[in-house]
């Protein structure tokens, strides 16, 4: 690891000197790549000195008691060794912190995309209950939330919801949310008592731009048709929600949630994207993950992922062998204890990676 910081060091100083050479500072776009390099590297790098200067006054320090010194000056300096041992230590564990490689899509906002799994009509009551979950996660995170499309069940339940959730790290917090979710509850229909389980799936988008993945028109199949609103007065007459297709992957999106079909379409592309860029990340992740996999983030969606037990009160995260007996909070939106176990097993799986390669 100190030889990695090493190394960041002298780039760090490097680019300094590049930023002060006339010729280089002639060109602007150059100054701002060097400049915007070395800012992102400015961290690391002070407490890199830190530790240096730190780890050069316990040396100092410990030196001292090889000399035959006064009684009290002894103590000082056994005192002395002690907090700088106990500050090394923790600039350290700062340092592998700051090493772990950033995600760039933590700062994104995302697309939520929930679906009954098995369960009839009990796993769409399910998926409703995990859409307000979220939705009240992210009221109190003073994330903004937009329903996206919608397919309910028609008794309070959703086939399948797709919403947009917008906020600072909206992405590095619900990422760890795709996957199989599972319930254990005893239906209200259910007559008899007896506890049924039933599942939805969960998948985490990162939402992304125009510029990000570019979508040639080309390759779009777009259907405008009636929305299947509620009946009566409100009835649509005008084919304002769209159907969406991506040919070259297959991958379909129909939004009808707007009453405007430039909406339902602007909405579409936005959803399309997303799932484009998810499609290929998992493509080369795989490719990359063949001798070792990461226990968190990795998205898998066939992997039961967390287990609500109505009976027991209880919800279990299998992922990092979590159980929490306060099902109705968690519900509710209280999800930090939850994420926060998860953001950090995924550090140190990430700590752990960058140990074994050096």
């Amino acid at each position: 690891m100190l030889e990695k910081l090493a190394l960041i060091e002298e780039r760090y100083e490097e680019l300094g000197r590049l930023m002060a050479d006339p010729e280089v500072a002639q060109d602007y776009q150059r100054v701002a790549e060097y400049a915007k390099e070395r800012s992102d590297l400015e961290e690391v790098v002070a407490v890199y000195r830190e530790y240096q200067e730190t780890d050069k006054e316990w040396g100092e320090t410990t030196e001292l008691l090889e000399d035959d010194i006064e009684h009290e000056l002894r103590e000082l300096a056994e005192m002395e060794i002690a907090d700088l041992e106990r500050r090394r230590s923790e600039l350290k564990q700062e340092l592998r912190m700051l090493l772990i490689p950033k995600d760039p899509r933590d700062l994104k906002d995302v697309i939520v995309e929930i679906r009954a799994g098995a369960g009839g009509d009990e796993a769409g009551l399910f998926a409703a209950d995990l859409y307000r979950m979220y939705t009240r996660y992210a009221e109190r995170q003073n994330w903004e939330t937009e329903v996206l499309s919608t397919h309910p069940t028609g008794i309070g339940g959703f086939k399948e919801v797709v919403f947009g959730v917008k906020g600072r790290g909206a992405y590095s917090h619900l990422k760890y949310e795709s996957g199989v979710h599972r319930v254990q509850r005893v239906p209200v229909t259910e007559s008899s008592g007896r506890i049924h389980t039933s599942t939805a799936t969960v998948a985490v988008l990162p939402e992304m731009s125009e510029v990000e993945v570019d979508l040639n028109p080309g390759d779009l199949e777009v259907e405008a048709y009636i929305s299947s609103g509620p009946g009566g007065q409100h009835m649509q007459k005008n084919a304002t929600a769209i159907r969406m297709t991506h040919k070259p992957s297959g991958i379909t999106v129909a939004c009808e949630s707007e009453r405007s079909q430039t909406k339902n379409k602007r909405r579409a592309l936005s959803i399309l994207r997303s799932r484009i860029y998810e499609r290929e990340r998992r493509q080369q992740q795989e490719k990359r993950a063949k001798a070792r996999r990461m226990a968190v983030g990795t998205g898998d969606r066939s992997e039961k992922i967390r287990t609500y037990n109505f009976p027991q009160n209880r919800v279990t995260d299998h992922r990092v062998n979590l159980t929490i007996h306060q099902l109705t909070g968690v519900l509710d939106g209280s999800l930090d204890s939850v994420i926060q176990a998860l953001r950090a097993r995924d550090q140190e799986e990430q700590l752990e990676a960058l140990g074994e390669s050096g």
